[in-house]
């Protein structure tokens, strides 16, 4: 028996958004991976398709830039509710449909509400915590699970975790990492306070997403040490730094450093540090979430859509 026999790992989908733009043929919008959903919503259900084909046995409904601060800035906040119930019924005809042999389960999406990696924009903590509550009334009814992920400081994380844990569901709250200083959260707070503060909230999983692959093997190993189950997913930019509020993603550049077989390297060692969540974010597509899944199971591993009790 090998040390990592009947360890269960978690497969996430990969990044949504930036797939979604790439198979639409459409100019980068800033509303994103939300622009696909209304012109082109077939695209989100084929993709969500794609991920469950590829192995992931977690998928996160494509809402993340569907918040109504976001869809305002372009006159369509009455559309909110409507998106994200459509967000929803997409992703659990996809897992219906799915012709696989293993378990799906669905994530709901709390992102970061005016920006992403800019901490500094976001309101005051009951404000947050105000509008999160919004999101999770339109989602909680049709996820298994709430993913509150790309949280760049303590403030929002708290406040979409007390937001997400009000629902009575299963809660994952996930921070990005500094890529210059990876023992920290782009707020400047420390990664491994963040991690034993929102620990303390009874959140069911801890992760780290859209950082650079070596930012969060760098910091991994302390943070699976101050929390029985941790997770995750990186990114596939070179840098974030271009990236402003209400700007396009095509301001990023793609790496041409990391393979489908080069990312799953990085999350089989996740799991080796003991991960017991991983896929991937940004860039992140369905061939590098087989690769994982593939390379897991070669390892070793086992691939389940449950936490480890």
């Amino acid at each position: 028996m090998t040390a990592t026999e009947h360890i269960g790992i978690v497969l996430l989908d990969g990044g949504m958004g930036q797939e979604l733009v790439r198979r639409s043929c459409a100019k980068p919008h800033p509303l994103w991976s939300a622009k696909v959903l209304i012109d082109r919503p077939e695209l989100v259900e084929d993709l969500h398709k794609d991920f469950i084909d590829a192995g992931a046995t977690v998928i996160t409904v494509n809402a993340y830039s569907a918040t109504p601060e976001r869809l305002a800035r372009y006159g369509l906040e009455n559309e909110f509710r409507r998106l994200q119930r459509l967000a929803i019924e997409l992703a659990q005809s996809a897992r219906d449909d799915a012709a696989v042999g293993h378990e799906v389960r669905i994530a709901g999406c709390l992102p970061p509400l005016f920006g992403t990696y800019h901490p500094e924009i976001a309101p005051e903590y009951d404000e947050c915590l105000s509008r999160y509550r919004e999101i999770v009334s339109a989602q909680a009814h049709g996820v298994d699970l709430l993913l509150c992920e790309t949280m760049s400081s303590q403030k929002e994380a708290r406040a979409a975790t007390i937001a997400a844990k009000e629902s009575g569901k299963e809660v994952w709250t996930s921070f990005t990492l500094d890529d210059r200083n990876p023992h920290r959260l782009r707020s400047g707070e420390s990664a491994v306070d963040a991690f034993r503060s929102i620990g303390a909230l009874g959140v069911d999983a801890l992760l780290v997403n859209c950082s650079t692959p070596e930012t969060i093997s760098a910091e991994l190993e302390r943070l699976v040490g101050s929390f029985p189950v941790v997770g995750a997913y990186g990114n596939g930019f070179t840098s974030v730094d271009a990236l402003e509020v209400g700007g396009v993603v095509d301001v990023l550049e793609v790496r041409k450093d990391l393979s489908p077989e080069q990312y799953a390297d990085f999350a089989v060692a996740w799991a080796r540090a003991g991960a017991k969540i991983v896929g991937g974010c940004c860039e992140i597509g369905p061939k590098h979430i087989r690769a994982i899944g593939a390379t897991l199971l070669e390892r070793g591993f086992q691939l389940s859509a449950q936490l480890p009790k």
